[in-house]
């Protein structure tokens, strides 16, 4: 059949979500002992993320259950990508769309979201996504007839989406030859998806490690410090079998690392994902490790990281 561009005729953008590439890192797995680096460059996406997947999961679930009709408002809390992605989907379904986000969400994500014509509702930058949460709980409670509330954070279609699709797609990438899956969390929905998916083909031998951010203070936006964070109802402390706590700047360093030896423009917490890689790489030998590489770098080039040496 003929194509036009990237496009079959007929389709729709928002069945281009999900099947990204996985990518194989040889330069940064260069003197590990036989081991292999893999990772889904969740940026292929059409809204340039892994939350693609996740927020169209739920906006298709409220549309099957009824929750979503036509005038309602898609309301949720956002640090941005997921955000960015209601907005091109609501575009697309021809749905409003209102968010609450942190002020110190990054200059290019608030941008992209008003050309979608998103309304930003700000919330206090010291308070984190979790401010946003709690705006975003009040605007709902106040008038719950105007809104379809997702909540990415409680909602099973978020970590579905992943079971369903990221998941089902790194076992078809790898021939089911992964010996351990890495993610970093923020509602953590991919790593809980992912890692349920695996556990239950795989059994124990596949090692889930989650990553978080190594203090409340962090610099690795959209990711969650869960001991001081307001912890996603989805999140399942006991999925994994190991947890790595990340500085912001060896996230940062690995961003900007992958960028120079490997030519892959990725976001920090992809670069946090890639660190806890090397970490087991180094630890393990023989290890084929895969994990997620949320979104891509453009969306932090304001950030002061991209000018400091490595």
């Amino acid at each position: 059949m003929r194509t036009v561009g990237t496009l079959t005729p007929g389709q729709r953008i928002e069945d281009l979500v999900g099947r990204t590439p996985l990518v194989r890192f040889d330069r940064l797995a260069a003197g590990l002992a036989d081991v292999t680096i893999l990772a889904k460059l969740e940026s292929r996406n059409p809204g340039g993320s892994v939350k693609d997947r996740a927020a169209l999961g739920m906006i298709l679930d409220g549309e099957r259950t009824g929750r979503l009709v036509r005038g309602k408002t898609i309301l949720d809390a956002t640090s941005g990508n997921t955000g960015i992605a209601y907005a091109w989907i609501g575009a697309a379904k021809g749905y409003a769309v209102e968010l609450c986000l942190p002020a110190s969400a990054s200059p290019e994500r608030k941008a992209i979201l008003r050309a979608y014509g998103v309304r930003i509702v700000e919330t206090p930058a010291a308070e984190g996504s979790d401010g946003a949460i709690r705006e975003a709980r009040r605007r709902f409670a106040a008038d719950p007839d105007r809104y379809f509330y997702p909540d990415q954070y409680s909602n099973p279609a978020n970590w579905r989406a992943h079971y369903d699709g990221t998941a089902v797609e790194i076992l078809e990438q790898t021939g089911g030859r992964l010996t351990h899956f890495v993610a970093a969390l923020g509602t953590s929905g991919t790593f809980v998806g992912v890692a349920r998916r695996l556990r239950e083909e795989k059994g124990r031998a596949v090692r889930l490690v989650s990553v978080q951010p190594d203090s409340p203070f962090h610099g690795l936006e959209g990711l969650k410090h869960m001991p001081s964070a307001l912890v996603p109802a989805i999140y399942d402390p006991g999925l994994a079998d190991e947890n790595l706590w990340m500085r912001t700047e060896e996230a940062q360093a690995l961003v900007r690392r992958v960028a120079r030896e490997e030519g892959v423009f990725i976001g920090p917490s992809g670069g946090a994902a890639l660190a806890a890689a090397l970490r087991i790489g180094r630890e393990h030998p023989g290890a084929i490790i895969v994990t997620v590489l949320p979104d891509g770098g453009e969306r932090y080039l304001s950030e002061r990281f991209w000018s400091e040496e490595s």
